[in-house]
């Protein structure tokens, strides 16, 4: 199934700042993240951000201050999102049955998310270039586990191209230059 535009939303999970500096290749996580995050902007897509006991934990890392700004933020105290009653009311007024999800730790609450969402009816997409965890081999069993969920494993650059469905336009003009860098 390829994604559609008008029937997605993007979900960041949990990109926060005492998080950021354990997570392995956090660099290019963010990177990835932070240009997704503006491509779903540019075709108003709407965007939801979840942050787990941000007291604890900080707030969502500033370099997706620009997202954040357009975004909903929801807190959130379990791993799973869809367990906390403020979350799954947001996620309903959108009416959207793609989620592509991404953020942080992959193996946690990216992983527990995405799996309830899938089971919940929604078709879940993971960008792999946009998820992290402090180890690579619990963000790899993450992966694998999502997929044997149905959960369908792209990359960021799958999901922006199948949101544009096609060449022209300026939003395709922003795309194309920063991907061709």
């Amino acid at each position: 199934m390829l994604l559609s535009a008008k029937d997605s939303l993007l979900l960041i999970v949990d990109a926060q700042e005492r998080l950021l500096p354990a997570i392995h290749q956090r660099d290019v996580v963010t990177s990835r993240m932070r240009w997704l995050g503006e491509i779903a902007m540019q075709l108003d897509l709407p965007i939801l951000i979840t942050e787990q006991y941000p007291k604890g934990l900080g707030y969502t890392v500033d370099s997706l201050q620009e997202i954040i700004e357009a975004a909903r933020v929801v807190e959130k105290t379990h791993f799973s999102a869809l367990r906390d009653d403020t979350f799954r009311d947001v996620l309903s007024e959108y009416n959207k049955k793609h989620v592509v999800i991404m953020g942080m730790e992959t193996h946690v609450c990216v992983l527990q998310t995405a799996i309830e969402l899938q089971e919940s009816g929604y078709q879940v997409f993971l960008p792999a270039d946009t998820v992290g965890s402090r180890r690579p081999t619990d963000k790899d069993s993450a992966i694998e586990r999502m997929r044997t969920a149905g959960v369908e494993i792209i990359t960021s650059e799958m999901a922006a191209f199948e949101w544009l469905e096609k060449a022209g336009g300026d939003t395709f003009r922003h795309i194309s230059r920063n991907w061709l860098k």
